[in-house]
């Protein structure tokens, strides 16, 4: 379903269910970020479900809070992002021990193509969500970085939250990984 024109990427509040027919499938990804092939074959059987708070602080620093569930109710990870580019760690079941830090930028600044382009005339306005993760090399194996931005697209004529993943591996020496993923808007949260 079509993201209302009040939710953009300064107001991604709302319920989001990831589209398995519209989205790369993200499987070698999850491969290279040392993901079992029994949690990837779980996760590619679950539909994925994002409720959005995106607010500003009263320090006026925004934060975008992101439940996820996975099909039958089933939690899955909270991701909460603080856009003022600050590392911060964390560890989960699925990726073990990552870094990441976030921020709101113009399109221009992102240096990527795939990143920055594609999006809805509000995305580039409003700028988009950088967000960037890498494993961390002190408890993981693996060496991995994904770079994403979010934000808008216009896609078969209907607007849809997006996320553009740029990724890159260790154990992939033939250079990165591009990945759209879309999402239906199914309302507020």
């Amino acid at each position: 379903m079509a993201a209302p024109p009040e939710v953009t990427s300064r107001n991604l509040s709302g319920k989001y269910i990831m589209s398995k027919t519209l989205s790369d499938d993200t499987d070698d990804i999850l491969k290279l970020q040392g993901v079992s092939w029994f949690k990837r074959r779980a996760i590619s059987m679950f539909t994925l479900t994002l409720v959005v708070k995106h607010y500003t602080d009263e320090a006026g620093v925004e934060h975008i809070d992101i439940d996820q569930t996975l099909s039958g109710g089933i939690p899955g990870m909270s991701e909460d992002r603080t856009l003022d580019w600050q590392e911060r760690s964390e560890s989960d079941d699925i990726f073990g021990a990552v870094i990441g830090l976030s921020k709101r930028t113009k399109l221009e600044e992102v240096e990527d193509e795939f990143l920055k382009s594609g999006w809805s005339e509000d995305t580039v306005e409003d700028g988009t969500v950088l967000a960037v993760a890498w494993s961390d090399p002190e408890n993981n194996k693996l060496t991995w970085k994904a770079e994403l931005t979010w934000g808008f697209e216009i896609l078969n004529g209907e607007r849809r939250h997006a996320r553009h993943v740029k990724f890159t591996s260790s154990d992939k020496k033939d250079g990165p990984i591009f990945k759209r993923l879309y999402y239906d808007y199914v309302g507020p949260k």
